[in-house]
């Protein structure tokens, strides 16, 4: 059996003080690319061998032992060390031990090059698992559209009632949301795919090597062109971080709707027991615990995302210890977001919608206080004088204590004199929504349209 040599090298005559191997160790977390690094150790072999730097013999037992490494990290088996500090030393050591050819396999590249190049395969992994879970969402936002496609409620302003609204129409704006998310995602992911390996500590290699062939074992579509660039770049992971910490708002924000809907102040949904939980002390208690959790890692994605940018606000060119520290906030955020939009995807089916409540709700007449305005714009008369004119009317329905509907034809004529006719055609909020005629607008058949062309956008990603 091979010994392989110290991570710290021949230049050392004394070995790292425990305490200083404990603080600097990273294999406990970036462990976890060890797929991605042993991927991109095969296809370095690969090529070295096609540059007459390995024998075919050697390429195999390379690839053979990293295989045999690989299958018992799957399996548990391995045995990790923090004395070897991280992921890469861990995986050389194993395999100089079992092959010679282990130790040639290092030639030219470095560790700076290397966890780049292993994070850039894991991070476009992840990026299609996240844009698939939020197709996932998107298609439960879509079906419970459809599901509920007739259903009234008020839309809101600052948290106060402002105009009628289709349920359908309010969720569909969350795959709206969804859709931007996804394609930030996915210019991410194109600003990922982009090879270091090759780039060296900072400066390149005097061997051989080609790593266009690189690119091309490791499925990337371009090889960094610059390599001090290569090596200390994290602006993808930023990039990822930023889009995530902006779907997390966006998940936070249909949390706290889905949360002030549940209430009995609001009472227009019920959600699902499985997701709830009851209280330590309060026996009647359906707290919405799952919602309240995806809002609040919203607050912790955002944080990864400053995190990640203090850390490197300050970083001399190029590679530097402290992009050790970019992995447990990515890796935090990439787990995170999978959680939330998976609870969320899950959840939806099972929402109760309380129609009649939502309906009552919808029918408050202040809500149609703007189609008087524009009722009375169409009859002639200019918008702020039309605005002032229904706010006066609101005011006067209110010291009376009585709907704006119900007022009588006396108190309603000095505003227009055709006004009375039209007064009690007014005040059905779903004639208000089909007389809406822009397009983006709730209007029933417009919002059909829209679950119909959802539908087929989701359906055909899916495909």
């Amino acid at each position: 059996m091979n010994a392989p040599t110290p991570p710290w090298g021949g230049r050392f005559q004394e070995t790292p003080d425990a305490l200083l191997r404990r603080f600097s160790e990273s294999v406990s977390f970036d462990r976890r690319l060890y797929r991605h690094d042993i991927r991109g150790s095969i296809a370095h072999a690969t090529m070295l061998r096609e540059a007459g730097l390995l024998s075919a013999e050697e390429e195999e037992e390379i690839v053979s032992g990293l295989r045999a490494i690989e299958e018992e990290i799957a399996t548990g088996v391995f045995r990790w060390s923090t004395d070897w500090e991280d992921l890469h030393m861990n995986i050389e050591r194993a395999l100089i031990t079992r092959t010679p050819a282990g130790a040639k396999l290092h030639t030219g590249r470095s560790r700076n090059d290397q966890i780049a190049t292993a994070l850039r395969l894991w991070l476009k992994e992840e990026i299609d698992s996240d844009r698939e879970a939020v197709r996932a969402l998107q298609r439960a936002l879509v079906d419970w559209a459809e599901r509920d496609c007739d259903v009234l409620l008020p839309g809101y302003t600052h948290l106060q009632r402002a105009q009628p609204v289709l349920l359908a129409h309010h969720l569909l704006a969350y795959v709206e949301m969804l859709s931007r998310d996804s394609d930030r995602l996915f210019e991410s992911r194109r600003r990922t795919d982009v090879l270091p390996l090759g780039s060296g500590a900072l400066a390149g290699s005097t061997l051989p090597l080609d790593r266009r062939r690189v690119a091309e074992l490791l499925d990337f579509s371009d090889v960094a062109h610059n390599s001090m660039d290569a090596v200390s770049d994290r602006d993808f992971v930023v990039e990822y971080l930023s889009a995530l910490a902006l779907l997390g708002v966006h998940l936070s924000r249909f949390a706290e709707d889905l949360i002030l809907w549940s209430t009995s102040e609001f009472g227009f949904v019920s959600l699902p027991e499985a997701f709830t939980t009851g209280s330590s002390l309060m026996p009647q208690k359906k707290n919405p615990d799952s919602l309240e959790l995806v809002r609040g890692k919203a607050a912790r994605l955002s944080g990864n995302l400053l995190s990640l940018l203090v850390l490197l606000k300050g970083l001399p060119l190029t590679y530097n210890r402290d992009l050790q520290e970019d992995k447990e906030p990515l890796f935090d955020s990439a787990d995170t977001i999978l959680g939330c939009l998976r609870i969320l995807a899950a959840l939806i089916p099972g929402i109760v919608v309380h129609r009649d409540r939502c309906e009552q709700a919808a029918s408050d007449p202040g809500l149609l206080a703007t189609d008087l305005v524009d009722w009375l714009v169409e009859h002639g008369m200019p918008f702020r004088e039309a605005h002032h004119a229904v706010g006066r009317l609101i005011a006067f329905s209110e010291s009376k204590n009585v709907p704006l509907s119900r007022l009588s034809a006396e108190e309603i004529a000095p505003v227009h004199p055709d006004l009375p006719e039209a007064w009690p055609l007014l005040w059905n909020p779903r004639a208000a929504l089909e007389r809406r005629q822009t397009e983006g607008s709730c209007r029933p058949t417009f919002v059909r349209k829209e679950i119909e062309r959802w539908r087929r956008e989701l359906h055909s990603e899916a495909s």
